[in-house]
């Protein structure tokens, strides 16, 4: 989008946002009405509205002046982060606000027109009822504190997904063969590295005989890695670490000076992948050896519906038995869902990421629910195709909105067993 587009979107975002904020100011009037304080009343009314101009008037500038050769930093993702709370808070109160003015707009209709004559006549329009404000503050809290969670603890609340699968066609010498999975690290959002240490040490903990990373080290440039190269190459297995790269790392969503300059930041991104420790397979394979047995290691480059698309799946499987135990390391799942469950050539299992479970949802008790479910079939954990199995990571970073509420950052870990398919089991 063109900076004059940028402009109108953002005056239009302040528009909605200044126009929100005079009706939940005078939603707020109503509540503190019958306060006996008019200095309470004043912090009240006049502090919120400091407030929340103040961070639109943060997000309109600190995105109109942001450099796109850097992309987003973690201080933009908390200025977005502060704004989407305010803005989902506002229109929450507002909504409950609305409800009740349309019931007093019947009600003025019931008592002045389809009135009995001889009534005495009330105004058309009755004042709003404190309890109306008292409900619209209670539910909009309920959001606020939850984005507020989501930002300060959520994003850093590591979760180990724990999944046992059964494959008939499992060599021998691999079962009870485990792996480690993370994804979508994003190192360019991170803001405490002590809390994001210890998710590496807990995905550590687990000493798998595998780790594989399935892509977006990075949001954009290869050198927002650079910091964290210690940490995440703290990460090892007896089999070896084995990586792939996510749409972000290509860096397609900034602007660069040149072609070129494009080119060398990826060359600098594998270079790093090296410097971690991690073997990234662009489109071929390896093969996995233990006790004079072998399964067969696929890594391809993105490929995602809606997003760049050089992965090349028949490429990666050149050279591979076609009897041989597949393991494919894809970063979009719907590079499964288009290509890999249907081939010809039987993978058995893919893992997958980018979908980050939109870091907001619901999982509980068997239910999941994710707005991002409007946009992908498999988003999160464990899918089962006639025996071709499919685990999309929850992602171990977070993008755009510096926080994660309902759908924790994730570690996956993975033990693959010999035996019969019905006997599969996930757990946390």
């Amino acid at each position: 989008m063109h900076g004059g587009g940028i402009i109108r979107v953002f005056l239009i975002i302040a528009a909605i946002s200044l126009l929100l904020d005079w009706y939940v100011f005078n939603g707020l009037r109503t509540f503190t009405l019958d306060w006996q304080s008019t200095r309470w009343r004043q912090v009240v009314t006049l502090g919120y509205l400091l407030i929340s101009i103040g961070v639109t008037a943060l997000f309109i500038l600190g995105f109109g002046s942001f450099s796109t050769a850097k992309g987003m930093t973690p201080f933009h993702e908390w200025v977005l982060s502060f704004f989407i709370t305010f803005f989902v808070t506002k229109l929450i109160f507002v909504l409950i606000l609305l409800l009740g003015d349309i019931g007093r707009f019947f009600y003025g209709i019931v008592n002045n027109i389809i009135k009995p004559k001889d009534k005495i006549i009330e105004p058309f329009f009755p004042a709003r009822r404190k309890f109306i404000s008292e409900i619209a503050i209670l539910t909009a809290a309920i959001p606020f504190t939850g984005f507020l969670y989501a930002m300060f603890k959520g994003k850093y609340d590591y979760k180990v997904h724990r999944t046992t699968l059964y494959f008939n066609d499992l060599p021998e010498a691999f079962d009870g063969f485990t792996i480690t999975q993370l994804s979508d690290i994003h190192s360019g959002s991170f803001d405490n590295t002590e809390a994001m240490q210890r998710g590496i040490d807990l995905a550590k903990a687990q000493k798998s005989d595998l780790f594989v990373f399935t892509g977006d080290l990075v949001n954009n440039a290869a050198w927002e890695i650079e910091p964290y190269i210690k940490n995440f190459g703290q990460l090892k297995a007896p089999y070896g670490q084995f990586s792939i790269l996510g749409n972000h790392d290509y860096g397609d969503y900034i602007e660069w000076v040149s072609e070129a300059e494009k080119a060398a930041n990826l060359d600098k991104l594998k270079q790093h992948h090296k410097e971690l420790g991690y073997r990234l397979l662009l489109d071929e394979n390896v093969e996995i050896e233990k006790n004079g047995q072998k399964i067969s290691l696929i890594g391809v480059q993105n490929w995602g519906k809606g997003f760049i698309q050089i992965g090349d799946l028949d490429k990666a499987l050149r050279g591979v038995d076609k009897d041989a135990f597949k393991i494919l390391l894809s970063h979009d799942p719907s590079h499964w869902e288009e290509k890999v469950r249907y081939n010809p050539t039987t993978i058995h299992l893919t893992l997958a990421g980018h979908t980050h479970g939109a870091q907001f949802g619901v999982e509980v008790a068997g239910f999941r629910w994710s707005p991002v479910q409007y946009r992908y079939v498999d988003w999160a954990g464990l899918v089962n195709e006639k025996n071709r199995y499919l685990y999309v990571n929850r992602g171990f970073g977070f993008l755009a909105f510096s926080g994660r509420l309902g759908i924790w950052p994730e570690i996956t870990v993975i033990t693959l067993k010999k035996g019969n398919a019905k006997d599969d089991k996930s757990e946390i």
